[in-house]
């Protein structure tokens, strides 16, 4: 007996994986709350837009992985996954075909894009629509070919900005009506931790990476590089903090709010070691570093959002 329409509903939702969608809200919002910082005023129907399109967006990368890496062959291979890594498994485990996956990424592409058209004709922005391009074709061409950006080295990177420096900044564009290079200091910080985020997440498949040649971080330079790595990010989003409490007005408070994120920094470093993620099965530096990245993320939003509430009560 086949599924009932509200049955597959839920087996479409939970394939685009709705729990990672902090990745992509979160620099939304402090973006947002950067313009707001600056300009005492918020448009509540962009930053809604800008919401419902970047989760579909993300939505769609996240099945468009999940395909091109089953097609790869690495998810197959995986016999280490874990609920952050390894895809969603509804392939593997039967859940959904392979085509439907594919099917319901173009879908939530498709959506996304629409309404990030809509943001475009609201705006008369070249600049949103430049970005709402590269954040598209960028999301889903992560692991689909001929680009596949995850397996050539720099996929970490390439996460970085698609989730961190250009939903930032768009972001605080919609809200701003203009570009300040000092946004990318925040931006920065976000980055870092979605790269975190990511690079954590490598550890477990790096065996079945390996043998589908998906050249990550982890897979080029080992476990124990890979730590050192983890670690000296994680400090630099700090270094960027104090440079941002230094910078200028509108940054003082968002710095300062991600400095006192420094004891979730400490209990990261302390999980991410090499013994533990050369282990099946440890999942505390995961956990901890998506806790990091939803804390560091807030932190930074409510700084600005304290910058614009001060300035607004001193104007």
């Amino acid at each position: 007996m086949g599924d009932t329409f509200t049955e597959r509903l839920r087996k479409y939702f939970l394939a685009a994986r709705p729990a990672f969608l902090t990745a992509s809200v979160v620099p939304v919002l402090v973006g947002s709350a950067a313009g707001f910082a600056v300009t005492g005023a918020f448009d509540w129907g962009l930053f809604i837009l800008a919401v419902v399109s970047i989760a579909l967006l993300h939505s769609g990368a996240n099945l468009a992985n999940d395909y091109y890496d089953h097609i790869s062959g690495t998810d197959r291979l995986n016999k280490n996954p874990t609920p952050f890594s390894g895809g969603s498994r509804f392939i593997q485990d039967g859940v959904l075909s392979a085509k439907t996956i594919l099917g319901l990424s173009l879908a939530c592409l498709a959506i996304g894009a629409a309404i990030g058209m809509v943001i475009v004709l609201l705006t008369s922005s070249v600049f949103i629509f430049v970005l709402g391009v590269i954040g598209c074709v960028g999301g889903f061409f992560y692991t689909a070919p001929p680009l596949k950006l995850g397996y050539r080295t720099l996929g970490e990177v390439v996460i970085g900005f698609l989730f961190g420096i250009l939903p930032v900044t768009g972001s605080y564009y919609l809200q701003a009506g203009t570009f300040d290079w000092l946004i990318l200091l925040p931006a920065g910080i976000v980055a870092i931790l979605i790269f975190l985020v990511i690079l954590i997440n490598e550890f477990a498949d790096r065996d079945a990476d390996s043998a589908v040649k998906k050249k990550t971080l982890v897979v080029i330079f080992g476990v124990g590089a890979g730590v050192w790595i983890y670690r000296t990010a994680l400090i630099v989003s700090y270094l960027a903090a104090v440079i941002a409490i230094f910078a200028k007005g509108q940054l003082f408070f968002a710095g300062l709010f991600y400095l006192l994120t420094g004891p979730i920094a400490i209990a990261a470093i302390r999980f991410a070691n090499k013994k533990d993620l050369a282990e099946a099965g440890r999942l505390s530096a995961n956990m901890i570093t998506i806790m990091m990245h939803l804390a560091g993320g807030l932190a930074v939003a409510i700084g600005f959002i304290v910058r614009g509430i001060c300035n607004l009560k001193a104007g």
